[in-house]
Protein backbone atom coordinates (compact mmCIF):
# COMPACT_ATOMS: atom_id res chain seq x y z
CA UNK A 1 0.00 0.00 0.00
CA UNK A 2 1.29 3.38 -1.09
CA UNK A 3 1.57 5.47 2.32
CA UNK A 4 3.01 8.56 0.42
CA UNK A 5 1.85 11.80 0.90
CA UNK A 6 -0.99 12.82 -1.88
CA UNK A 7 -0.17 15.87 -3.79
CA UNK A 8 -1.64 19.22 -1.93
CA UNK A 9 -3.27 21.58 -3.46
CA UNK A 10 -2.37 24.88 -1.65
CA UNK A 11 -5.65 27.34 -1.44
CA UNK A 12 -4.00 30.22 -0.13
CA UNK A 13 -0.75 30.56 -2.48
CA UNK A 14 -1.75 34.53 -2.39
CA UNK A 15 -1.47 34.46 1.46
CA UNK A 16 2.34 36.11 2.41
CA UNK A 17 2.72 33.03 5.13
CA UNK A 18 2.56 30.68 1.97
CA UNK A 19 4.94 32.83 -0.28
CA UNK A 20 7.51 33.29 2.75
CA UNK A 21 7.02 29.11 2.96
CA UNK A 22 8.03 28.77 -1.07
CA UNK A 23 10.68 31.15 -0.69
CA UNK A 24 12.44 29.36 2.20
CA UNK A 25 11.99 25.63 0.47
CA UNK A 26 13.40 27.02 -3.01
CA UNK A 27 16.32 28.77 -0.66
CA UNK A 28 17.13 26.27 1.44
CA UNK A 29 17.28 24.06 -1.33
CA UNK A 30 19.46 26.29 -3.67
CA UNK A 31 22.08 26.55 -0.66
CA UNK A 32 22.07 22.94 0.04
CA UNK A 33 22.72 22.30 -3.64
CA UNK A 34 25.50 25.33 -3.37
CA UNK A 35 27.08 23.90 -1.13
CA UNK A 36 27.33 20.41 -1.90
CA UNK A 37 28.71 21.68 -5.32
CA UNK A 38 31.66 23.41 -3.42
CA UNK A 39 32.47 20.42 -1.17
CA UNK A 40 32.58 17.29 -4.39
CA UNK A 41 34.22 19.88 -6.26
CA UNK A 42 37.35 20.04 -3.42
CA UNK A 43 36.53 16.11 -2.69
CA UNK A 44 37.54 15.43 -6.43
CA UNK A 45 41.23 16.74 -5.64
CA UNK A 46 40.99 13.60 -3.06
CA UNK A 47 40.13 10.71 -5.33
CA UNK A 48 42.98 8.18 -6.52
CA UNK A 49 41.94 7.87 -10.24
CA UNK A 50 41.16 9.65 -12.96
CA UNK A 51 37.74 8.37 -13.52
CA UNK A 52 36.65 8.77 -9.48
CA UNK A 53 37.39 11.97 -10.32
CA UNK A 54 35.43 12.43 -13.65
CA UNK A 55 33.00 10.80 -11.78
CA UNK A 56 33.04 12.99 -8.75
CA UNK A 57 33.17 15.86 -11.21
CA UNK A 58 30.22 15.10 -12.71
CA UNK A 59 27.83 15.16 -9.40
CA UNK A 60 29.37 18.26 -8.52
CA UNK A 61 28.66 19.50 -12.07
CA UNK A 62 24.49 18.26 -11.39
CA UNK A 63 25.09 20.08 -7.92
CA UNK A 64 25.84 23.66 -9.46
CA UNK A 65 23.19 23.32 -12.69
CA UNK A 66 20.25 21.88 -9.87
CA UNK A 67 21.48 25.45 -8.42
CA UNK A 68 21.39 27.61 -11.03
CA UNK A 69 17.66 26.04 -12.08
CA UNK A 70 16.51 27.00 -8.71
CA UNK A 71 18.41 30.56 -8.42
CA UNK A 72 16.76 31.64 -12.04
CA UNK A 73 13.43 30.56 -11.21
CA UNK A 74 13.45 32.34 -7.73
CA UNK A 75 14.46 35.79 -10.24
CA UNK A 76 11.59 34.73 -12.69
CA UNK A 77 9.05 35.00 -9.78
CA UNK A 78 10.55 38.21 -7.77
CA UNK A 79 12.62 36.90 -5.24
CA UNK A 80 15.78 37.76 -4.18
CA UNK A 81 17.83 34.41 -4.15
CA UNK A 82 20.64 35.57 -2.02
CA UNK A 83 17.84 36.80 1.04
CA UNK A 84 16.12 33.46 0.61
CA UNK A 85 19.25 31.24 1.46
CA UNK A 86 20.88 33.80 4.27
CA UNK A 87 18.71 31.99 6.58
CA UNK A 88 20.46 28.38 5.95
CA UNK A 89 23.74 28.97 6.01
CA UNK A 90 24.25 28.99 9.69
CA UNK A 91 22.42 26.12 10.23
CA UNK A 92 23.58 24.24 7.16
CA UNK A 93 27.09 25.21 8.39
CA UNK A 94 26.37 23.36 11.49
CA UNK A 95 25.76 20.07 9.85
CA UNK A 96 28.42 20.36 7.61
CA UNK A 97 30.97 20.77 10.62
CA UNK A 98 28.94 18.05 12.69
CA UNK A 99 29.92 15.42 9.67
CA UNK A 100 33.52 15.96 8.30
CA UNK A 101 34.10 13.41 6.59
CA UNK A 102 37.57 11.24 7.55
CA UNK A 103 38.94 11.08 4.01
CA UNK A 104 37.50 10.77 0.63
CA UNK A 105 35.48 7.66 1.04
CA UNK A 106 33.37 8.84 4.02
CA UNK A 107 33.16 11.60 1.91
CA UNK A 108 31.50 9.93 -1.17
CA UNK A 109 29.13 8.21 1.30
CA UNK A 110 28.15 11.73 2.91
CA UNK A 111 27.49 12.93 -0.63
CA UNK A 112 25.06 9.43 -1.20
CA UNK A 113 22.79 8.92 1.76
CA UNK A 114 23.20 12.45 3.70
CA UNK A 115 22.35 14.41 0.24
CA UNK A 116 19.67 11.50 -0.10
CA UNK A 117 18.05 11.83 3.22
CA UNK A 118 18.06 15.75 2.35
CA UNK A 119 16.30 15.62 -1.26
CA UNK A 120 13.93 12.89 -0.14
CA UNK A 121 12.69 15.59 2.89
CA UNK A 122 12.21 18.56 0.05
CA UNK A 123 10.62 16.10 -2.14
CA UNK A 124 7.85 15.48 0.59
CA UNK A 125 7.89 18.84 1.08
CA UNK A 126 7.02 19.95 -2.74
CA UNK A 127 3.70 18.09 -2.12
CA UNK A 128 2.24 21.05 -0.78
CA UNK A 129 3.27 23.61 -2.92
CA UNK A 130 2.02 24.75 -6.30
CA UNK A 131 2.28 23.09 -9.42
CA UNK A 132 5.14 25.57 -10.69
CA UNK A 133 7.14 25.49 -7.60
CA UNK A 134 6.70 21.71 -7.45
CA UNK A 135 7.85 21.31 -10.88
CA UNK A 136 10.92 23.30 -10.49
CA UNK A 137 11.63 21.84 -6.97
CA UNK A 138 11.40 18.11 -8.82
CA UNK A 139 13.95 19.02 -11.77
CA UNK A 140 16.33 19.76 -9.13
CA UNK A 141 16.12 16.81 -6.63
CA UNK A 142 16.47 15.15 -9.91
CA UNK A 143 20.17 14.29 -9.95
CA UNK A 144 20.03 11.67 -13.03
CA UNK A 145 21.86 9.24 -11.12
CA UNK A 146 24.97 10.72 -11.02
CA UNK A 147 25.50 9.55 -7.62
CA UNK A 148 24.84 5.70 -7.99
CA UNK A 149 28.72 5.59 -8.97
CA UNK A 150 29.44 5.62 -5.06
CA UNK A 151 27.63 2.08 -4.41
CA UNK A 152 30.11 0.15 -6.39
CA UNK A 153 33.13 2.36 -4.91
CA UNK A 154 31.60 1.50 -1.55
CA UNK A 155 31.02 -2.18 -2.44
CA UNK A 156 34.24 -2.68 -3.72
CA UNK A 157 36.15 -0.81 -0.98
CA UNK A 158 34.44 -3.54 1.99
CA UNK A 159 35.29 -6.06 -0.16
CA UNK A 160 39.28 -5.44 -0.27
CA UNK A 161 38.82 -4.61 3.66
CA UNK A 162 36.03 -5.72 5.66
CA UNK A 163 37.32 -3.54 8.63
CA UNK A 164 35.75 -0.50 6.64
CA UNK A 165 32.40 -2.26 6.84
CA UNK A 166 31.47 -1.54 10.04
CA UNK A 167 32.93 2.29 10.27
CA UNK A 168 31.51 3.14 7.12
CA UNK A 169 27.74 1.53 8.88
CA UNK A 170 28.47 3.35 11.68
CA UNK A 171 29.12 6.52 9.64
CA UNK A 172 25.94 6.22 7.69
CA UNK A 173 24.13 6.02 10.68
CA UNK A 174 25.63 9.37 12.20
CA UNK A 175 24.25 11.11 8.85
CA UNK A 176 20.96 9.98 9.77
CA UNK A 177 20.75 11.09 12.71
CA UNK A 178 22.39 14.17 11.78
CA UNK A 179 20.02 14.65 8.52
CA UNK A 180 16.59 14.17 10.19
CA UNK A 181 17.29 16.65 12.80
CA UNK A 182 18.32 19.31 10.71
CA UNK A 183 15.48 18.79 8.57
CA UNK A 184 13.52 18.55 11.92
CA UNK A 185 14.77 21.81 12.38
CA UNK A 186 13.91 22.91 8.93
CA UNK A 187 9.92 21.61 9.30
CA UNK A 188 9.47 23.00 12.71
CA UNK A 189 11.24 26.37 13.41
CA UNK A 190 10.76 27.93 10.20
CA UNK A 191 7.56 29.36 11.14
CA UNK A 192 6.00 29.36 7.32
CA UNK A 193 6.97 26.25 6.68
CA UNK A 194 5.42 24.60 9.66
CA UNK A 195 2.16 26.91 8.41
CA UNK A 196 2.46 25.22 5.18
CA UNK A 197 2.47 21.64 6.73
CA UNK A 198 -0.21 22.29 8.96
CA UNK A 199 -2.45 24.40 6.27
CA UNK A 200 -1.72 21.13 4.15
CA UNK A 201 -4.01 19.54 6.72
CA UNK A 202 -0.89 17.38 7.92
CA UNK A 203 -1.20 15.70 11.34
CA UNK A 204 1.41 14.85 13.54
CA UNK A 205 0.49 11.18 12.38
CA UNK A 206 1.95 12.11 9.12
CA UNK A 207 4.91 13.84 10.08
CA UNK A 208 5.62 10.58 11.57
CA UNK A 209 5.23 8.70 9.05
CA UNK A 210 6.91 11.07 6.85
CA UNK A 211 10.21 10.63 9.22
CA UNK A 212 9.39 6.72 8.31
CA UNK A 213 9.46 6.85 4.95
CA UNK A 214 12.86 8.77 5.08
CA UNK A 215 14.45 6.43 7.27
CA UNK A 216 13.37 3.17 4.96
CA UNK A 217 15.19 5.03 2.15
CA UNK A 218 17.98 5.60 3.53
CA UNK A 219 18.20 1.93 4.65
CA UNK A 220 17.98 0.92 1.19
CA UNK A 221 20.33 3.23 0.48
CA UNK A 222 23.09 1.82 2.83
CA UNK A 223 21.53 -1.34 2.16
CA UNK A 224 22.71 -0.93 -1.64
CA UNK A 225 26.28 -0.35 -1.00
CA UNK A 226 26.09 -3.67 1.25
CA UNK A 227 26.44 -1.50 4.80
CA UNK A 228 23.90 -2.35 7.76
CA UNK A 229 21.28 0.61 8.44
Amino acid sequence: MDDSPQEQVPETEAEPQYQAAVVDLLGVLAYGELTAFIRMAVDCDLAPTLALKSAMGQLAATDYANYKTLVEHMRSRGMDPEAAMAPFVAPIAVYHERTKPKGWLEGLVKAYVGEGIAKDFYREMSAYVDEDTRTVMQSALDDEGHAEFVVQIVRDSIHTDRTLAGRLALWGRRLLGEALSQAQAVAVERDAMSALLVGGGVDLGEVGRMFTRLTDNHQRRMSRMGLEA
